[in-house]
């Protein structure tokens, strides 16, 4: 697997990408996935497809019993808050406010100092994402498909790292979303301006990692993803 860094990378992106150590605490390692830590996926070519695979991911996420989920999302929030308390880390955070099973972002970076927190609001079905501040307590406003987002007069924010939920990833940093393509848009669209494109963390348990997943063109990879075993990270495409 190359371990080449893009030029455009902000220095951060070079800790995160083994070229210089974290440092100031002691954190999770960084490592590289197997590669395939879950390695049974759907077994028919039929059920290869987006929705087939979907669903095979949404079933083993909810397949947790409710301690396991608790015990596994603990330990995968206590190794974000330890990567991003570096520094050296993007201080513009977009987070997500969990739906489902999902997990949860918002606890251990509410209590980190200096981060300025985002969450992304959908202005329109085939849109970008937009990331406006928030802080835990601040009012919210009902969105489609089930999401809450702050108002449209709360500042909007330019993230330097968007953390993605997830239902399932693989061993080469593909990221399986829900079918919305929100991400795939905001990501494209934030690295077609001008300055460096945000760092994209999927967020997910290490037994959403499956085997055989699509990834498109318009799919964006994701630079690493923090499970409750670490951050493991990807090489660039």
């Amino acid at each position: 697997m190359s371990t080449r860094l893009r030029a455009d990378l902000p220095p951060f992106a070079a800790r995160l990408m083994g070229r210089e150590p974290f440092c100031t605490v002691h954190r999770p390692p960084v490592t590289d996935l197997p590669e395939s830590s879950t390695p049974e996926s759907p077994s028919t070519d039929g059920a290869r497809d987006k929705p087939a695979l979907r669903a095979a991911a949404a079933r083993r996420r909810a397949a947790m019993g409710p301690a396991e989920h608790a015990a596994l999302g603990r330990a995968l929030r206590d190794v974000l808050a330890a990567h991003l308390s570096d520094p050296a880390a993007p201080r513009d955070v977009a987070a997500y406010l969990p739906i489902r099973d999902e997990p949860d972002p918002i606890g251990p970076l509410s209590g980190l100092k200096g981060l300025r927190l985002c969450l992304p609001a959908v202005t329109g079905p085939d849109q970008p994402l937009v990331f406006r501040a928030w802080a835990p307590g601040a009012p919210l406003e009902d969105g489609p498909l089930g999401t809450r987002h702050p108002p449209e007069g709360a500042a909007e924010i330019r993230p330097g790292l968007v953390l993605l939920p997830c239902l399932a990833f693989d061993a080469a940093g593909t990221r399986l979303g829900y079918g919305g393509g929100f991400y795939d848009r905001t990501l494209a669209s934030l690295s077609a301006h001008s300055g460096p494109a945000p760092l994209a963390w999927g967020l997910a348990f290490a037994a959403q990692q499956m085997a055989g997943l699509i990834r498109e063109d318009h799919d964006a990879p994701l630079d690493a993803v923090v499970t409750e075993k670490g951050l493991h990270r990807f090489a660039p495409g």
